[in-house]
Formats: structure tokens, sequence, C-alpha cells
């Protein structure tokens, strides 16, 4: 049998007003179906359903968002600052908004993400959708005078993570301490070293300033292959912290520079310094009026930090009853000061090691011995590379023969070579002093 659709009557197309009149049916109904809920379930039964739908959609939903506050109360969250920092590293020309601040007494800037802004990140393979965020919390005490109110609402910074679930394991195991360890070697390439000397008005008896000595190890004027001995030694120190947890001592290692003045200890400490990015805190025992001072001095030092006492042998020449005492300086460094903190330097610089007490010289105070001394060949070589440009000179013969006879400091040199730019003349007054030198020896062994 044949049919002509023709034939059959069209359904009717639904008008305009008829969908809106659907539709508002349906939401008085969705409303009135709440109202009804609400009425006949108290609210910790609309919690728990609540509660309890959001546990199914997490447990259908295969991401993992992982929180990372930027405090626990006042406690500072480490993994709050290191993921600003790295995430600060990784931001791209295309990042619509970024934070810039500069610490006081800090060169470089420092660049965060802003909140509200996504940033992707990859590692071993794994993709990381990281968004910077934040909230007001409920209301805090203020210390401000204001008429209205108290207390106010304190903004809480985060950071959300998001990955699958199956990656759990490689966020918490390596991604992170890829992260904090990362963000610490970024930190300490930006680091501005710091001079610390003693300041009673400070809030640790310290002040700062910038050090901004110029000494690195090329321009160190010592014999080469005690400077390689030194550079190997303080590089297995800062890689050392493993080691010195297992055998249970502080991370801590003393150096005596020793010899003659103007041999270049007070360089070679800025040297040290500058290859570590440590801060130095100078510390000048006759200014500290107390052993209870003293106590607070080297608490208030940081990490990764040299803590240098120049002078010893002269430190403890006119003791009185409240001054700082030899002992009290050592139980200070061996027990209360090694227990505060890690990656810890410590300097002893004398002209007479003869003079010092054998107390101060055991493996633990003074690990490591060197002598500073008169100026070999290599290292006029050295100086005169740093202060003439040279590596060769016709004279350089000559002054091998008198460095080697003659007893002259680095910065005896130094200065004779700093008197003139022109080559030539400063060489000659090199000889010239080391002539004399050598003619005023020699009378005065006759």
């Amino acid at each position: 049998m044949w049919f002509s659709t023709e034939s059959l009557p069209r359904p009717p197309t639904p008008r305009y007003e008829t969908i809106l009149s659907v539709a508002a049916s349906l939401t008085a109904s969705a409303i009135l179906f709440r109202s009804i809920i609400n009425e006949l379930f108290p609210d910790s039964v609309n919690k728990y359903l609540s509660s309890s739908l959001q546990k199914i959609s997490s447990r259908l939903s295969s991401q993992l968002t992982i929180v990372i506050e930027e405090s626990d109360g006042l406690v500072a969250n480490q993994m709050f600052k290191a993921a600003n920092v790295y995430l600060g590293s990784k931001l791209l020309p295309s990042t619509r908004k970024i934070k810039v601040h500069q610490q006081e007494k800090e060169d470089e800037l420092e660049v965060s993400v802003d909140k509200n802004q996504e940033l992707f990140d990859e590692f071993k393979g794994v993709k990381f959708k990281w968004v910077a965020a934040s909230r007001v919390d409920g209301l805090v005490s203020s210390n401000k005078k204001r008429q209205d109110s108290a207390f106010s609402r304190s903004a809480v910074r985060y950071f959300e993570l998001a990955c699958h679930k199956k990656h759990r394991d490689i966020v918490l195991g390596s991604y992170f301490p890829y992260i904090l360890q990362k963000a610490k070697a970024i930190k300490e390439e930006k680091k501005t070293v710091k001079l610390h000397t003693i300041d009673y008005n400070g809030p640790d008896y310290w002040g700062s300033i910038k050090f901004d000595h110029p000494a690195t190890f090329d321009t160190v004027a010592m014999d080469p292959e005690m400077k390689r001995e030194l550079i190997k030694d303080l590089d297995r120190f800062v890689e050392s912290r493993e080691f010195y947890r297992r055998v249970g001592k502080a991370w801590k290692r003393g150096y005596l520079f020793h010899g003659p003045p103007g041999t270049g200890k007070s360089s070679l400490v800025a040297a040290m310094a500058n290859y570590l990015r440590f801060d130095v805190y100078d510390l000048d025992l006759k200014e500290v009026q107390c052993n209870s001072d003293l106590r607070r001095l080297l608490i208030g030092t940081g990490n990764r930090s040299m803590l240098v006492i120049e002078d010893i042998d002269r430190s403890f020449e006119s003791v009185e009853d409240d001054k700082v005492t030899l002992s009290g300086l050592l139980n200070f460094i061996d027990g209360l000061w090694s227990s505060s903190g890690d990656e810890r330097i410590l300097v002893f610089t004398t002209n007479h090691k003869d003079q010092l007490d054998p107390a101060l010289l055991r493996p633990g105070r003074m690990d490591v011995h060197l002598h500073m001394s008169y100026c070999t060949f290599n290292g006029f070589k050295t100086l005169a590379l740093n202060y003439l440009r040279l590596q060769e000179h016709p004279l350089f013969g000559e002054i091998k023969e008198l460095i080697e006879r003659v007893q002259a400091t680095p910065a005896q040199v130094a200065g004779e070579l700093m008197k003139s730019e022109d080559p030539d003349v400063a060489l000659q007054g090199l000889i010239k002093l080391l002539h004399d030198k050598e003619t005023s020896e020699t009378s005065r062994n006759n």
C-alpha cells in the first residue's frame, strides 16, 4: 500500500511563547522542589547530600588538584616560596600579567606570576598546570587604628597544581623535590652577597651592607697548587650535606690563614665569599661586650655564611671580667652556634700562628691551615696580569731571579705595579724595590 506524505498532517511548530512558558514552568518547579527539600531536611542533611555529590563527582574525575598555601598559620610554607621562585623563572613572553618586586639591598628583581594566571610546565614527560590564586579568610585582629572595626580580613595566597591522578607519586616524590632544589639554585645565583658588621642597634646586633669586594680566585696571588686544593676543599664541603648528617656532625668547616701582614689573607676571604656566594659576618671580638652578646651575635648569623675573626692572636690580649673569653668563644662555636644552622664556614686569620692557644688549632675548629707566604713568581705573574694585562715581558726573567731571593709580600709587589700604567715603568719600579730590599736584608744579616 502506498501512502503520500503530503496527505499526512504536519506536527505544529512550537511557538516562541510556548517555549518560554515551558522553561518558566520548569524553573518554578525546580525552585519549588528545592524549597520542599530545604523544609523537609535539616541543614546537616543538606550539607551531607552536597558533600556526597561532590565526592561522587571527584571520584568520577581523573584530575588531581594540589593546593600549596603561602603559610600554615604563622609558619611560612617553604614549598610555596620555592614554587613562586621556580614559576617566576618559567614565565613566557606571552604571559599577560606578572609581579615584580625588589628587596632592600638586593640587586636583582624578583619576577613572579600574578594571581589568576595559568602556567604550564613539564617534568619527566608529565604535563602540569599551575594557577596562582588568592582568597579572603575570616576576620583576624588588626593593630591598625580604624574607627569602623578592630578586625580585618586576611588575604591568603596559594597555588593550585593540576595533573592526572596517576602522576601523584611523581609529583610528591620527584617534582616537588626538584622544584625545591631548583628554586634554591636560582636564589643563590641571584643572591647579593652582604657584609655584616656588629651593630648593637640592629635586630640581631648585626648591620649589613652590600659586599662589593672585587677579589676572586683568579686575582688572588697565591701558590697555584694551594689555590686548587682550597677550591677543591670548598666544593667538597658544600656538596657534603648528607655526609655531615650521616656522621652526626654540624655542617661547618674552619680555616686558619696565617702568615706575614700583606700576604693576602683578607683578599682570600673575599675571594671565597664571592666564589661560594656566602654572606660575610666580620666579628671583631674587641667590640663584643660580653659572652651573652657573643651568643646573640652567633645565633644571628645566617646559613650559607662565613664568620670571619681576623687577628685572632690579638683578640684576647686584654681580657676583662665582663669581656669575651676564649673558652666562651670555643664553647659557642662547638655547641650552640654549631647547632643553630647549616653550611657555615669559620675563618680565623693571624700573623703569628705560634702565639695561638693549641685549643684553637685542633680539627673541628680549624680544619684547614693555609700558610700565606711571601710573593712567588707565579704570584707575581697573577698580579702582572691583573694590573698590567701582561703575560710575558723581557723583564720577567730578572724579576723571577730577584723574587726567589727577596722576601716581598703580594701587597708590596701590587703597590709598585699600581704606580704606572706603562709596563716598562711599573716593572722597573718593582725591580728597584726588590734590589733595595735585597741590599737591606744583606746589610742587616752582616
